[in-house]
């Protein structure tokens, strides 16, 4: 016997939902049909639909196909396309991505450390990224926590120009953690 091994549908690019049927490809037997002036021709066969298409010069496009019947529109596909991509585009052009920056520091932190590190949130801040602060303590330094807090606080209050606290320090293992993000 011979083992075969199947591929999911997933795997070969099923965008069943994202399907659009254009002239044979529409099943349905009879449907409702669009002209391309928006106008409604009424409730047709198929053959007699894409003969109306034809005569248009257009596609006949199915654009609802859940209706009782699927509601067809004629028009020209590659443009609808085309137009609907642009749309796409301009869509994720508008997107804001949000981006996670970290920064370290260590109960030890010294001065010119400090505000080197300090630099970089405010950088981070005023291009409109998150910063999450992070205090890492070693070994014994875990004792110090009120270091660590005094730290956050005073970070805290040097960015509060550009910056607020998206939530309070909080302590996981042997890290401190506070999120902070720009100001709108």
């Amino acid at each position: 016997m011979e083992d075969v091994i199947r591929k999911p549908s997933s795997y070969f690019n099923d965008k069943s939902q994202d399907v659009i049927r254009v002239n044979e490809r529409i099943r349905a037997d009879s449907v409702r049909v669009i002209s391309p002036d928006g106008e409604q021709l009424g409730i047709m066969t198929m053959p007699v639909a894409l003969e109306r298409a034809k005569g248009y010069g257009m596609d006949l496009v199915e654009v609802s196909p859940k209706a009782e019947p699927p509601v067809c529109r004629i028009m020209e596909f590659g443009k609808y396309k085309y137009e609907k991509s642009k749309r796409l585009h301009q869509a994720k052009k508008k997107q804001t991505t949000i981006v996670l920056k970290e920064i370290k520091f260590r109960p030890k932190t010294d001065e010119h450390d400090y505000q080197f590190k300090l630099k970089h949130i405010r950088r981070f801040l005023e291009a409109k990224n998150k910063v999450k602060v992070v205090i890492f303590f070693r070994g014994r330094e875990i004792i110090h926590k009120d270091k660590g807090l005094a730290i956050l606080a005073r970070v805290r209050e040097e960015v509060a120009d550009i910056g607020t606290p998206e939530n309070e320090p909080r302590l996981e293992g042997r890290t401190m953690i506070m999120m902070m993000g720009p100001n709108h």
